[in-house]
């Protein structure tokens, strides 16, 4: 695989500094160069040039996420208007996306350049508000979210145009299927294959209206307004807040095949560790109590 560039995508607190120098060590070895965006200018080291935003997301032949499922989430969303392979350093604790820890980072920059790897892809969810042009991407979901003290989500869903019903929840989760292990999942929502195709609909806490979960196909759109006593929820994209909603806003949600590309060496053992992380979740332990038992928390 040719990268000649290699972008960086760092936690946004965690000190990633060792695998940094590490990836520029490589590339100064194999005709590559390691290059930052704009918002990480204050971490860059000797030999790391640093590119605005808009150069930095189409000139990159791939990206490096080092951090969480968060940190390697935002790296499919800069590069999703042209997308490029994402390659995830889990340097958190429960990753489900990323599928190396950091002391495999060196084998799996070797493997790279001798095309030792598949690419996974990625579906993801347009994401536009009130008719905007262009849209925002989510790979996990998107959720109204009701705001403590500005009232629950009330909201009516149509799809394709017909009218389908109304919601009165504490959110409204649309979920791709690689998200359904997030939001949806702590909703109560069905875990879907990554391999299928389409949206999950599930309501949080729901009081009246629909109270189960939907699943829409790939080519269907989802349109949800907020009713007269909607409250003021917020818009949340991935787990960021993007904004506030009022009564009468518009959300429509589209389906995106194909909106990212991931860097798998072993896809097999990824799903196999991904089951098992999934269960973990449901002990009442945290991470550093899991570490105690041995079980895994770096993917």
């Amino acid at each position: 695989m040719a990268i000649h560039r290699i972008g960086l995508v760092l936690h946004p607190v965690r000190d990633t500094s060792a695998q940094v120098e590490a990836i520029q060590r490589w590339a100064a070895t194999h005709d590559g160069e390691v290059v930052l965006s704009e918002g990480d200018r204050a971490r860059a080291i000797d030999g790391v040039a640093v590119l605005d935003d808009g150069t930095f997301t189409t000139t990159v032949d791939g990206l490096i996420s080092l951090g969480g499922d968060g940190t390697m989430l935002g790296a499919l969303r800069r590069v999703a208007d042209a997308p490029v392979p994402v390659l995830g350093v889990n340097m958190g604790n429960l990753g489900f996306l990323a599928e190396i820890g950091p002391d495999e980072l060196p084998q799996a920059l070797d493997r790279l350049v001798v095309d030792n790897f598949t690419i996974e892809p990625h579906s993801g969810l347009e994401v536009r508000l009130g008719g905007e042009e262009a849209p925002t991407i989510a790979f996990n979901d998107v959720a109204i979210s009701r705001v403590p003290g500005a009232g629950s989500v009330q909201a009516s869903m149509a799809v394709d145009g017909r009218r389908y019903g109304y919601y009165r929840c504490d959110a409204l989760i649309v979920a791709t299927p690689t998200g359904s292990t997030a939001y949806n999942y702590a909703a109560g929502g069905p875990v879907v294959s990554p391999a299928a195709q389409g949206m999950l609909v599930t309501p949080a806490s729901p009081m009246s209206g629909i109270s189960r979960p939907l699943m829409l196909g790939p080519g269907e759109a989802l349109r949800v307004e907020l009713l007269a006593a909607a409250g003021r929820p917020a818009l949340e994209v991935d787990g960021d807040v993007r904004g506030h909603l009022a009564p009468g806003d518009v959300v429509d949600v589209v389906f995106r095949p194909d909106a990212g590309f991931v860097v798998r060496f072993d896809a097999a053992a990824h799903q196999q560790r991904q089951r098992l992380k999934l269960s973990l979740l449901d002990l009442p332990l945290l991470p550093d109590e899991l570490r105690e038992l041995g079980a895994p928390t770096t993917g």
